[in-house]
């Protein structure tokens, strides 16, 4: 049976804010998990068996105990949660995770988050925009967290959690960050975790090693454009030749 299964009880929040991690474009949700996860040093608080989720065992370096693929992340004294994922959930049973998902937000009195990445193939500094469910709006005011200027839509697992906060009017906000498509984007991880996450929580986050991620990331890019560039040099390819009678 589709639940989340808390496994810490001796953690207690009040109406904490949830932030949304799954797998997508550039990987942004991923990246931001995973950093505050690792930032905060947070306790394992939840397994997530809800459908579309593999059924499949994580195991973490020098330590044995198996945790699920999809989970929560706690931290008391800062009142958040973290949905860190290490799979995709599968499109096809996106309806009925995002069920299993909103009904246990709404019972705990949970405001979530939830991150998507725009497609974005320029330089410049990533913008981040932010749509709501719910009383989110105001949230976003409070802010100064600006709609995208056009329409669009979210798609995947993260649109049904959306679009599962909307029918039953839970407050969310969505945070979406333009990101490069074809490359995880640590910097647009960045952008949402400085103005995004922390102007809505006031919780203060250490972003320096993104920066560093981000940075290596560009020059591994460089140097792929330019092996890419020197394999089309030195492949073999047909000229036409003139014909001489």
């Amino acid at each position: 049976m589709a639940h989340v299964d808390v496994a810490a009880d001796d953690i207690e929040l009040d109406e904490p804010t949830l932030v949304e991690g799954l797998p997508g474009v550039g990987l942004v949700g991923k990246i931001v998990a995973d950093h505050l996860v690792d930032a905060f040093e947070m306790d394992y608080y939840a397994g997530i068996h809800c459908s579309g989720v593999p059924e499949v065992g994580v195991y973490r370096g020098e330590r044995s105990a198996l945790r699920p693929p999809v989970r929560l992340h706690a931290d008391a004294e800062r009142d958040l949660l973290v949905l860190q994922s290490d799979v995709p959930v599968s499109p096809s049973e996106a309806t009925e995770f995002a069920t299993c998902i909103t009904g246990w937000l709404a019972d705990n009195d949970v405001t979530p988050l939830y991150l998507s990445g725009l497609p974005d193939q320029s330089d410049e500094v990533p913008e981040v925009y932010g749509i709501s469910t719910g009383a989110g709006n105001d949230l976003l005011d409070d802010a100064g967290i600006v709609p995208p200027a056009e329409g669009g839509l979210v798609s995947g697992p993260t649109g049904a959690l959306l679009y599962h906060a909307e029918q039953t009017d839970l407050t969310s906000v969505g945070l979406i960050a333009e990101t490069n498509p074809q490359f995880p984007d640590p910097e647009a991880a960045r952008a949402i975790l400085e103005h995004g996450i922390e102007p809505l929580t006031g919780i203060g986050i250490d972003t320096s090693d993104l920066v560093e991620q981000a940075e290596e990331i560009q020059e591994a890019r460089e140097r792929l454009a330019e092996r890419m560039h020197q394999a089309d040099e030195e492949s073999s390819q047909a000229e036409p030749i003139r014909m001489f009678q």
